[in-house]
C-alpha cells in the first residue's frame, strides 16, 4: 500500500481515459449517494414522528367507557355506565406490572363554547382534571411555577396551570400571571404554572397550548362529577409491555362493572404502545427498502467497473506478458488488478458521501431558516457514522468482487500470447 511505484502504476492506468473512467466511476458515486439520502430520509421522518410525540411515555394506554353490546344477568343492551374512583384503586391493587394509573375528566374541547373567564376577555379551551404523575405520562415543559401536586390534591385546592395561548388570549403582552385569578364555568382558580406542550401527537400545535390543568379532586368537586372518572391514561413498566396486560384490565373492570366478558365495545382504549411498534415496523421497512435500493444501484455501478476493468485488462495485455515473462507470478498481477478496482471504488463511493453529506447539510438548514419548521415532518436527516462505516466496507468487497474477473481472466492469458498481441 506504501509502494510508491505501485500507485504511479494505478493512477497511470486510471487516467489514460479519464472521461471512460469518470463514466464508470457514476455509477458507484450515484448508488452510495442515493442509498445515504434514503436512510437519511428515513432517520429524518423517525426524528419528526418523535419529536410530535415530545416524549410521551410510548407504553402507555387510554381507556374510557361505551355503551355495552350485549346483555348480561338481566341488565340490557346498550347500557351506559362510568368509571369511578374505586376503579382506579381496584386496578392499582390487582394489576401487576403498572406505573401510572391516572384518572381524568375533561371539560369543553375542539369547538366547545366559551368556559373560561377573565376580566372582559373570554375563551373556549379544553379543561383537565389530572393527577400530578400526568406530566410524567405526557411531558411538557414548566415555564413558569409548577404542576399541580398531591397537595392540591389532597386539599382540593382551587389552582390551575395554563398554556401559552390561554396567556396569549386572556392577559395583555408583559402582563405577570402567576397570582393572577381566571374564572372557569363561574369557579375561580389560582394560576399557580404555565407550560408548554411538547408534543403534538393527534393534534393542532396550536390548540394544544389552549388547554387547563387543575387537580382531579378539585375538577370533580367544582364541577358536580361526584366520584366519575372519565378516561383514564395507564403506563406499564418498561419491561411490560402495556398490551400484554391490558385484557387483565378490561377483565376486571367488566367484572366490577357487571358486563359480559366477551363484550369487545364496552369499554374503549387507545394503545399507544401498539401504534408506537407499527410505526417502528415501518421505518424498519424503509430502512429496509432503501438499503435494497441504493445497494441494487451500486450493484449496477460496481458492473460498470467490471466492464472498465475487462478494457484495461485487454488494453495492457501485452504488458501483464512482459511482466508474467519477467517472472512476475499470478498473485502479483492479481493484486495489482483488484488495487486498482477498489481504489476507483472508493474514490467514486467517497465522492458520493461527500456529496450527500453536503446536501444533507443544505437540507437541515432550509429547515431551520424555514418560518414554519415545527410543521415540517423531517426533522435533521441523517445517517449514524456505523452506516457510513459499512457503506466502505461495502465499497471494499465490492471493489473487490469487480476487480475479480478481469484479475483471472488476466492470468488466464500465457505469457508468450500475451507478448504476440498487437
Amino acid at each position: 500500500m506504501f509502494n510508491r511505484d505501485k500507485w504511479n502504476e494505478i493512477i497511470e492506468a486510471l487516467s489514460a481515459n479519464p472521461f471512460r473512467t469518470i463514466i464508470t466511476a457514476f455509477g458507484v458515486f450515484w448508488g452510495i449517494f442515493i442509498l445515504v439520502i434514503l436512510l437519511s430520509a428515513s432517520q429524518g421522518l423517525q426524528n419528526g414522528i418523535k419529536k410530535q410525540m415530545g416524549g410521551l411515555s410510548t407504553n402507555t394506554m387510554f381507556m374510557w367507557t361505551q355503551s355495552t353490546s350485549k346483555p348480561y344477568k338481566g341488565l340490557p343492551q346498550g347500557r351506559n355506565f362510568n368509571f369511578k374512583n374505586s376503579d382506579v384503586d381496584a386496578i392499582k391493587r390487582n394489576i401487576n406490572g403498572l406505573m401510572y394509573v391516572s384518572p381524568r375528566n375533561q371539560l369543553g374541547g375542539y369547538r366547545g363554547s366559551n368556559n373560561v373567564v377573565r376580566g372582559t376577555k373570554t375563551g373556549a379551551y379544553t379543561v383537565y382534571g389530572d393527577y400530578p404523575e400526568f406530566i410524567l405520562q405526557q411531558p411538557m415543559n414548566i415555564l413558569k411555577g409548577r404542576f399541580i401536586n398531591y397537595g392540591d390534591i389532597e386539599k382540593n385546592r382551587k389552582v390551575t396551570v395554563i398554556g401559552e395561548g390561554v396567556i396569549r388570549e386572556l392577559y395583555e403582552p408583559g402582563e405577570e400571571v402567576l397570582g393572577s385569578y381566571i374564572k372557569v364555568q363561574g369557579v375561580n382558580f389560582l394560576v399557580v404554572g404555565v407550560y408548554k406542550s411538547i408534543s403534538n401527537m393527534g393534534g393542532n400545535a396550536e390548540e394544544s397550548q389552549k388547554q387547563l390543568f387543575m387537580p382531579f379532586t378539585t375538577f370533580q368537586q367544582a364541577f358536580n362529577y361526584g366520584d366519575v372518572v372519565g378516561w383514564m391514561a395507564i403506563t406499564a413498566k418498561d419491561n411490560t409491555p402495556i398490551t400484554d396486560i391490558k385484557k387483565n384490565i378490561f377483565n376486571l373492570l367488566k367484572q366490577r362493572h357487571t358486563i359480559e366478558p366477551t363484550d369487545e365495545r364496552a369499554i374503549g382504549h387507545f394503545d399507544l404502545y401498539q401504534e408506537f411498534k407499527k410505526i417502528n415496523g415501518l421505518f424498519s421497512i424503509l430502512t429496509a427498502v432503501s438499503y435494497i435500493v441504493g445497494i441494487f444501484i451500486l450493484g449496477s455501478g460496481i458492473i460498470g467497473i467490471v466492464n472498465i476493468m475487462l478494457i484495461i485488462v485487454k488494453e495492457r495485455t501485452q504488458e501483464i506478458g512482459i511482466r508474467r515473462a519477467l517472472g512476475a507470478t499470478p498473485a502479483v498481477i492479481i493484486k495489482q488488478i483488484l488495487t486498482e478496482s477498489v481504489v476507483l471504488s472508493l474514490i467514486a463511493g467517497m465522492a458520493g458521501i461527500i456529496f450527500a453529506s453536503i446536501v444533507l447539510a443544505l437540507i437541515n438548514f432550509a429547515i431551520e431558516q424555514a418560518p414554519n419548521k415545527d410543521q415540517i415532518p423531517i426533522v435533521n436527516p441523517s445517517v449514524h457514522l456505523g452506516v457510513v462505516v459499512i457503506a466502505l466496507l461495502i465499497l471494499v468487497i465490492a471493489g473487490l468482487l469487480a476487480g475479480l474477473i478481469p484479475a483471472i481472466t488476466a492470468i488466464k492469458v500465457k505469457p508468450i500470447d500475451a507478448l504476440r498481441t498487437e
